[in-house]
């Protein structure tokens, strides 16, 4: 099988189970010797972890808006720098726990900053880099809202936003997908585990082997 290297970025609300997909997604590319590569944002490089300390420290709620978006910009082009485009050029898949589309959906419909300036903004600081696929984990929000009152530790500052805030993140999310059908594969993530994964196999794993 040809490796044609793919920059696969998994998205949704907090809760949505993305980290799970992201690593059944993981475990089906070992099961066909793809080499990969995981990372989230945002983190994923030493200067990036300490910002989402920051980002994600509930005692900064009053965070402006403007810095918060600017933080997860510099997370991001440190990452793409130093993780993802060095993996992508010899030959190594990416998966990503978040990318561009967080900071349109949350930062754009959640905080109702200026798209045109947000896409500029992210488009500089990729260096014009998109996945090639995003995985969009779409869940209501009162079920994501439920399955995080079962995990261990206090939510953190985004998680701790109201649930209308959390509305308008996952409306803006289902309109980016809208907007572009072919890279955003939306799937209800709402149901079963196994019920997901099959969805996700048909949506997008078998397409992608076929087309190699």
């Amino acid at each position: 099988m040809k490796n044609q290297t793919k920059f696969i970025s998994f998205e949704g609300i907090d809760g949505c189970g993305k980290s799970t997909v992201l690593s059944r997604f993981a475990c089906w590319l070992d099961e066909v010797d793809i080499p990969y590569i995981r990372t989230r944002e945002p983190g994923g490089t030493p200067l990036g972890e300490n910002i989402r300390r920051l980002l994600l420290d509930p005692s900064y709620q009053s965070m402006d808006e403007l810095a918060e978006v600017l933080l997860y910009t510099a997370s991001r082009a440190q990452l793409v720098q130093e993780v993802v485009l060095p993996n992508l050029q010899k030959g190594t898949w990416v998966l990503a726990d978040r990318f561009i589309d967080a900071t349109l959906a949350y930062q754009g419909y959640g905080r109702r900053l200026d798209l045109t300036v947000l896409r500029q903004i992210q488009e500089w600081a990729s260096r014009g880099l998109w996945p090639h696929h995003t995985i969009l984990l779409d869940c209501d929000v009162h079920i994501a809202w439920q399955r995080m009152q079962g995990r261990t530790g206090d939510p953190d500052r985004m998680e701790q936003q109201k649930l209308s805030f959390h509305r308008r993140v996952r409306a803006g999310y289902l309109e980016l997908a809208r907007a572009e059908p072919r890279r955003i594969v939306v799937v209800d993530s709402s149901q079963a585990l196994e019920r997901v994964l099959e969805d996700l196999r048909q949506a997008l794993w078998q397409p992608l082997f076929e087309s190699m």
